[in-house]
């Protein structure tokens, strides 16, 4: 006969708690995240020189790990099945998003191509693009938006997490609040969108990744105010505004239109499919 099973203990029900998961769940991928960086700085120069990408393995890793033994379940959000193609479309959305900014702004004369650069210029915004694509990914959809979507819902989780993602860029270079703000409208809310369309990662990992590599690799933008040199060499001026000011395009309200306006048709698309969660008291 089988035995009743046991209710969870309390210090089980604790680690549960959305607020407490997602602690521990920050603390558990940064972990693994350093160990990670500690073996690369034993390894050779070469394997040095790739070391965000290798950095962003073990930010997968430290998910998939705390998913499996923390949480219990399978890590659905990187399941393998239909990644490549989400991927793949995500990087084509996040690339043509950009390439639309960046053309208004060329076509109302802020924007100037000067020259071209070897592909090689390129290889440092690869890498670092896909650090942030991924770890970003990871860290704000993957653990933040969802595990306070489990308690609150969809909307109140979509608004926490877009205005924390958009206030951690006040410390990278050139930033005010205009330019995080400009961030939880454009990014913050179309990536969790992006999130809630496919419920897994890669959509979004792929635009995150595609918009920071498209605007420093590509057309030379500054990313988030730091500055990057790409393929293109080209000056970006004119009313802050517009322009974006030292903070690159991002800061455009030119950009927040675009990407506002493809967050909200993924959010559409979403609420159709049914994937808005509601807050635990209209359960």
């Amino acid at each position: 006969m089988n035995e009743p099973s046991q209710p969870p203990n309390r210090l089980w029900r604790i680690i549960r708690f959305p607020l407490v998961r997602m602690v521990l769940a920050f603390v558990w991928v940064a972990a693994i995240v350093s160990v990670t960086s500690s073996v690369v700085d034993l390894l050779p120069d070469w394997v040095q020189a790739i070391s965000l990408p290798i950095l962003a393995l073990g930010a997968c890793l430290g998910y998939y790990s705390f998913v499996r033994l923390v949480e219990k379940r399978p890590v659905i959000e990187l399941a393998a099945s239909g990644a490549v193609a989400e991927l793949a479309g995500g990087v084509m959305i996040g690339a043509a998003l950009f390439a639309v900014t960046i053309g208004i702004l060329w076509g109302l004369g802020f924007y100037q191509v000067t020259g071209t650069n070897s592909w090689t210029v390129a290889i440092p915004a690869l890498m670092s693009s896909v650090m942030a694509g991924v770890s970003e990914e990871i860290l704000i959809r993957g653990v933040l938006f969802r595990m306070i979507e489990e308690w609150v819902g969809t909307w109140l989780a979509l608004l926490v997490s877009a205005l924390l993602f958009g206030l951690l860029h006040l410390v990278n270079p050139n930033a005010d609040l205009v330019g995080a703000v400009a961030i939880a409208l454009e990014a913050g809310i179309m990536l969790a969108a992006a999130y809630m369309l496919t419920r897994r990662l890669w959509l979004a990992i792929g635009i995150h990744f595609a918009w920071n590599f498209t605007q420093g690799g590509v057309f030379g933008v500054a990313v988030s105010g730091n500055q990057s040199t790409g393929l293109v060499q080209a000056s970006l001026s004119g009313p802050e505004l517009l322009s974006g000011g030292a903070f690159g395009a991002e800061a455009s309200i030119v950009a927040v239109v675009v990407c506002l306006a493809a967050g909200v048709y993924m959010l559409w698309r979403a609420r159709k499919k049914g994937n808005l969660v509601k807050p635990f008291w209209r359960r």
